[in-house]
């Protein structure tokens, strides 16, 4: 066993502290059989949406013949059929109709079923950002709570390969009716299920659209994504074990804030200030947790501590719009300010930080008594891409957390 280490600068020195603990090398995960109560398994082939063989994984109602044949989970079947959905259609690539009047939104709604070989390293690439930009009078309507604007702080490509540095920090890859989308994610631990985790933190407008739509589809993490920091040409002949050395852990349950699937925006909105999301994903292949496959998994702290008492933030995640592209990682540390949309809503952090579209979602650390903590996550920033806001992370962040790992922890 090596050791994983998160690199925390402090702001204004070269002074690095490390967070140590366990990791695994990268392994390909091997093939088992499907488990007796997975939501989202079946067991026979089917034609991807893009042409691709592939299976969507799950244990219930079958529909097809011969090898054709999709086994849909009865608690999905329901789902869909209760929305008006054909469930023979969305196993077959159905998912694809985004008709409004069956877009699931609501927070029990989620259905995400298993389409092995659908998120192939060329589906990745063409994945564009999940973006959420502020526009200067979306900043104005402080009434002066917001601290000054920060001076925007240059982006630093995390050292390879990534699973040796910031293994815990992956991306997350949807399906949105504008097409393929990407954000970035973190493994946090599970206190209920210690060393066996399979929670992702990411962001709100990563999983769900908001006020004006519903869960996103195909929804799949990839840890420690193109670990040896490829370039375009160089992943063109990558191998599936070069682009996604853990493999792809696909959600099989989602959970959003009320607030951000009632008032999120394109701007962020009124959800902005609970724009984050927990991701309970299983491996599409594979048995072992997501914890032990990457070997290691960041606290989560929810006491939501003031901008004023915290030395230095970093954000890291994977920046996908110009000047990056999306296949590399990156972090910005800064001491955070207060940023607010609202005063009737709680305020944010703000750090400045040159990472584009596709770094949302992506976890902001702290150190605490030594220890690497995940303390926010990036939601939105501005057109000229100086800044990054992340929610605080309180009751309500805690208690989405806790009922995530009681309810699906241990599957």
């Amino acid at each position: 066993m090596r050791t994983l280490r998160i690199h925390t600068l402090q702001r204004g020195t070269s002074h690095h502290a490390f967070h140590t603990y366990a990791r695994r090398a990268p392994t390909r995960p091997t093939a088992h059989p499907a488990r007796g109560r997975a939501r989202h398994r079946t067991t026979a082939a089917c034609s991807g949406s893009d042409g691709t063989e592939a299976r969507a994984t799950a244990s219930g109602t079958a529909t097809g013949s011969g090898d054709s044949r999709v086994r849909v989970p009865a608690d999905i079947a329901d789902k869909l059929a209760k929305h008006g959905v054909d469930v023979d259609r969305w196993a077959d690539g159905g998912w694809q109709d985004w008709d409004k009047d069956k877009w699931l939104s609501a927070a029990e709604d989620f259905v995400n079923p298993v389409i092995e070989g659908l998120w192939k390293p060329e589906r990745m690439r063409t994945a564009e950002e999940a973006d959420k930009t502020v526009t200067t009078k979306d900043a104005a309507a402080d009434q002066g709570v917001s601290d000054p604007d920060p001076t925007a702080v240059k982006a630093e490509a995390e050292k390879t390969p990534y699973h040796e540095n910031a293994a815990p920090v992956g991306k997350v890859f949807f399906d949105a009716p504008e097409g393929t989308r990407v954000c970035s994610g973190t493994v946090v631990k599970d206190v209920n299920h210690p060393g066996r985790s399979n929670l992702v933190w990411t962001a709100g407008h990563c999983a769900h659209a908001g006020g004006e739509g519903g869960w996103y589809r195909n929804l799949v993490f990839v840890p420690a994504y193109n670990d040896l920091g490829r370039t375009e040409a160089q992943l063109d002949d990558a191998t599936a074990a070069e682009t996604a050395p853990y493999g792809n852990w696909w959600a099989d349950w989602a959970s959003t804030s009320n607030e951000w699937i009632a008032g999120g925006s394109d701007t962020g909105g009124a959800g902005a200030a609970y724009d984050y999301a927990v991701l309970h994903v299983t491996p599409e292949q594979g048995s072992k947790s997501l914890e032990e496959t990457v070997g290691g998994a960041l606290d989560v702290d929810f006491s939501a501590p003031s901008a004023t008492e915290v030395a230095a933030m970093g954000a890291w995640g994977y920046p996908a719009a110009p000047p990056y592209n999306g296949l590399k990682m990156f972090k910005c540390l800064d001491r955070p300010g207060r940023f607010s949309l609202d005063p009737s809503l709680p305020t944010m952090y703000r750090i400045g930080c040159t990472m584009t579209g596709g770094s949302s979602g992506g976890g902001w650390f702290r150190m605490v008594d030594g220890r690497t903590e995940l303390v926010s996550n990036t939601s939105i920033g501005p057109a000229d891409n100086s800044w990054l806001a992340g929610p605080q992370l309180g009751p309500e962040a805690e208690a989405l957390y806790e009922n995530m790992s009681k309810t699906y922890g241990g599957e």
